[in-house]
C-alpha cells in the first residue's frame, strides 16, 4: 500500500483555532500533523477574512446581506494518507462537523516527494 501526503489548508475564526486543532490531532494522531518524529504540527497565520451571507445564510458571524471582517487564522496541516483518500476525506468531513462557520474554507493540495 502505498502512502500518500496531502496539505489541508482551513480559515477559521481566531478564537476557534485551538479547540478545533486540538480536537482534529486527537481524533487523527497518525495521520493529521505528522512530520518524522514531530507531531501535531501545524503554521497558522493571522489574517482578516471577509463574506457577505446572502439568501437562506445562517450565518455564525455577522447578518445576511451586510459584508463581515472576522480575524480568522489560515491553518496548514500535513494529512498522511494510506492511498484511497480515506483518511483525507475524513479530515474534511470531521473539520466541517467541528468547525463553527455554516460553510467551511479549505483547500487540498497534493505533496510530493522530492
Amino acid at each position: 500500500m502505498s502512502l500518500s501526503r496531502f496539505k489541508l489548508v482551513f480559515f477559521v475564526p481566531a478564537d476557534s483555532t485551538r479547540d478545533i486543532l486540538d480536537h482534529l490531532f486527537r481524533k487523527f494522531p497518525d495521520e493529521l500533523g505528522k512530520i518524522g518524529e514531530y507531531e501535531q504540527c501545524a503554521f497558522i497565520t493571522r489574517g482578516t477574512g471577509q463574506f457577505m451571507p446572502k439568501g437562506s445564510a445562517i450565518p455564525t458571524i455577522g447578518k445576511v446581506g451586510q459584508l463581515e471582517f472576522v480575524d480568522e487564522d489560515r491553518v496548514e496541516l500535513v494529512v498522511n494518507d494510506k492511498g484511497k483518500h480515506e483518511e483525507i476525506k475524513q479530515a474534511i468531513k470531521e473539520l466541517k462537523n467541528v468547525h463553527p462557520y455554516e460553510e467551511v474554507a479549505y483547500d487540498v493540495y497534493k505533496l510530493e516527494d522530492f
